[in-house]
């Protein structure tokens, strides 16, 4: 519990005791390798803390195509954020790609949070503003940048993604097949 009591100390001022009152609410759960944490077509109703571990965020396309559209390391809010402000069934699968470890924030414990603590509005309001400024580089890059470019910053947004995540993974969330990304990753080798 100790990292989101740093995460949130850094996003708003708040007391100890806010703090306790706010995450008494939450509950600490470990998934495992592969394992999907939500469910498209479900109503979410909770917000993900990671505090070990990677969460992949695929969408399927109609032809059951997976399409990974971002990864969640530690330290990071996750959940299918729009679904969960509307209160819609989820578009998004979110899934375990290591041993994962997070701590789960119900729609109650939020909910309570903007209620109840002095700053809790600020604190989902900077969750949301991270998460769509994350968005709207992810898709202004997606167009933007070559695929070379995208692939030289992967490491920048997602640090150490190369040893921890399959390449074929990579190569959706890049938008290249995994054919281009091993030549990229060739390239890069000689220049070193």
């Amino acid at each position: 519990m100790q990292a989101i009591h740093q995460a949130i100390k850094q996003l708003i001022n708040i007391s100890e005791v806010e703090l306790d009152e706010f995450l008494v609410q939450s509950f600490s759960k470990t998934f495992k390798r592969q394992e999907i944490l939500s469910y498209p077509q479900v109503y979410p109703n909770e917000i993900f803390f990671i505090t070990k571990g990677i969460v992949r965020v695929i969408v399927t396309d109609r032809e059951g195509q997976e399409h990974t559209v971002h990864f969640a390391l530690e330290n990071q809010f996750i959940a299918d954020y729009a679904s969960f402000i509307q209160k819609q069934p989820a578009v998004y699968t979110l899934q375990a790609l290591e041993d994962t470890e997070v701590i789960i924030l119900p729609r109650s414990a939020i909910e309570w949070g903007y209620a109840n603590l002095k700053e809790g509005e600020k604190l989902g309001r900077i969750i949301a503003e991270f998460y769509f400024i994350y968005q709207d580089t992810r898709i202004k890059n997606r167009y933007a940048l070559s695929a070379k470019e995208r692939y030289d910053s992967i490491t920048e947004v997602f640090p150490n993604i190369h040893n921890r995540v399959p390449q074929h993974m990579i190569a959706s969330y890049l938008g290249i097949t995994p054919v281009h990304l091993s030549r990229l990753k060739k390239e890069d080798t000689r220049k070193v």
